[in-house]
């Protein structure tokens, strides 16, 4: 999908979310200066947004929205290296954990077929565990407008990949045991579940979005499937700690 030019309309609305995430405020929806109406436009203001910020890493997180249509949004910032991340705690943050895929080929726009879900599965060369911060400028989240809520990255504030994980935890159903410690205590102790219990089902749908722009899907890229355990709120700064099944383990810290 070739890139359109931004209103002002857009470019305001990008310039609002920004102010609202640099200084870690929120506004109720109806406070925002304009509201993309339609999804197209809410992409628009997303790419713009993605501008202000300085997105350069193809690491992207997909989702669904409620009236099913495949949606992405970059995530940033983003760091594979744990111990290196920096990403500042904030009221309302929440976390996810989720299983991350790196594409070793690119999944380009099919025009007269579908990708099948063993397509996908064959384009990914690695699987990593993951943990998404969740926070939005927009009080409300996506429960009023969720074309304003993918205008604002689908409230993505951060990602920290943690280590390579085996190919086996995508497989449809399958179940492991997950834990979550927040400041050493226990937040989350429960079997890790994908919302549709299989990790592929919305990176399978987004690669067969027709109206996708040119630059998501490509080798190399990193896609964030969706949480394995709701989305946890983060009460104060501290330690993060993740432990899937006996041996993957993730350790950061919200400063």
């Amino acid at each position: 999908m070739s890139p359109t030019l931004a209103t002002p309309d857009q470019i305001a609305l990008a310039y609002q979310l920004r102010c609202l995430r640099h200084d870690a405020s929120q506004i109720p929806t109806g406070q925002l200066v304009s509201m993309p109406l339609a999804l197209e436009n809410a992409i628009e203001v997303q790419r713009q947004l993605s501008k202000l910020e300085g997105v350069d890493v193809p690491a992207w997180k997909v989702a669904k929205s409620p009236d099913g249509e495949p949606v992405i949004a970059p995530l940033h910032p983003y760091f594979d290296n744990p111990s290196g991340a920096a990403i500042a705690w904030r009221r309302d943050i929440k976390l996810e954990i989720e299983v991350a895929v790196e594409l070793c080929q690119d999944l380009p726009v099919r025009a007269d077929t579908s990708y099948e879900r063993a397509d996908i599965e064959a384009a990914i060369s690695n699987v990593y565990l993951g943990a998404e911060l969740v926070w939005s400028g927009i009080f409300e989240g996506g429960s009023i407008s969720f074309q304003a809520f993918v205008a604002d990255r689908l409230g993505n504030i951060g990602y920290v990949r943690g280590p390579a994980l085996t190919l086996s935890v995508l497989q449809p159903g399958a179940s492991f045991p997950l834990k979550i410690w927040l400041n050493k205590q226990v937040v989350f102790d429960a079997a890790a579940e994908h919302p549709t219990k299989d990790p592929l089902t919305w990176l399978c749908g987004y690669a067969n979005n027709r109206s996708r722009p040119d630059e998501v899907l490509r080798a190399g890229s990193i896609i964030t499937t969706g949480s394995l355990c709701g989305a946890l709120e983060v009460v104060n700064p501290g330690d993060v700690s993740v432990q899937l099944g006996e041996d993957d383990v993730l350790d950061f810290a919200l400063s």
